[in-house]
């Protein structure tokens, strides 16, 4: 996921010693999901996957088939705004000084063969992922390191702790109960442009502010250009709003709004 974590414990019955063993039980089960969702591990999943030939199939574990599962339904629910086998072409649209070029007719229709969450099926009995094509690269970075917010909730409720606050890389926010004495956990956006209560929600964000040029459009398969704006999608899972942040950059603003008003728990912001 290559990204920081951070979690904020502000629970009044739980001294310091244990808030920080909580923590601790947090980010190593953050390590156990990177080790099975990063494409850059040898032996994940995702490894795995991007291994297959067409007509193959693998099995996968638990959290794999979530973010699989979940990044198929935001790439039907977005008109294909969303997929998580794009990313590997920006490598075709930059030269090794990171600055974007045109790469060769030849090998961006050779690449565009093997993009698409078309391209992919899931079989729920054994958890399977079968690929129509070759060469397919899944990357997970887009809902991952969302997903690893959701599961560390279930660990923080384990240690029967509510009151807390996490953040992957200042663009992936999830909020739960709020610190004894406050309403909301109160966030900035935006280079401190703007302040947001946050509770019992994600809120995460995209642009260009941090990486430059690095969104791609699944649709056209180039590269969105660089905007000054930036999205903030906000969703009750953080592993949606991380999604849903990346496919706003991509989306009309009439497209967005359709979608909130279909899924009403879903809020955008572009700042």
């Amino acid at each position: 996921m290559a990204t920081t974590f951070e979690v904020i414990i502000a629970q009044g019955d739980v001294d310091a010693v244990y808030a920080a063993q909580a923590a601790q039980a947090v980010f190593a089960e953050i390590d156990r999901l990177e080790d099975e969702l990063s494409r850059f591990r040898p032996g994940s999943d995702v490894a795995r996957l991007n291994q297959l030939r067409a007509g193959e199939c693998v099995s996968v574990s638990l959290a794999a088939w979530d973010c699989l599962s979940l990044a198929k339904t935001v790439h039907e629910e977005t008109d294909g705004a969303f997929d998580i086998t794009i990313g590997p072409l920006m490598h075709l649209w930059r030269n090794a000084e990171g600055n974007l070029v045109e790469p060769e007719a030849e090998r961006l229709a050779l690449a565009r063969d093997s993009v698409g969450s078309q391209l992919f099926e899931l079989c729920e009995e054994g958890f399977l992922v079968r690929v129509l094509a070759d060469h397919m690269i899944f990357d997970l970075g887009a809902v991952g390191k969302g997903y690893a917010l959701d599961q560390a909730v279930q660990v923080l409720q384990d240690w029967s702790i509510t009151r807390a606050f996490l953040n992957a890389g200042d663009s992936t926010l999830l909020a739960l109960e709020s610190p004894e004495g406050e309403e909301t956990w109160a966030v900035t956006l935006a280079d401190e442009s703007q302040e947001r209560k946050l509770k019992d929600r994600a809120l995460s964000g995209s642009g260009f502010m941090v990486k430059g040029a690095h969104i791609m459009n699944p649709r056209t398969l180039t590269p969105v250009p660089i905007q000054g704006k930036r999205s903030y999608a906000l969703a009750p899972t953080a592993a949606l709003s991380d999604a849903l942040s990346t496919a706003f950059m991509v989306m009309s603003p009439d497209e967005i709004r359709t979608l909130c008003e279909r899924c009403p728990e879903v809020e955008w912001l572009e700042i």
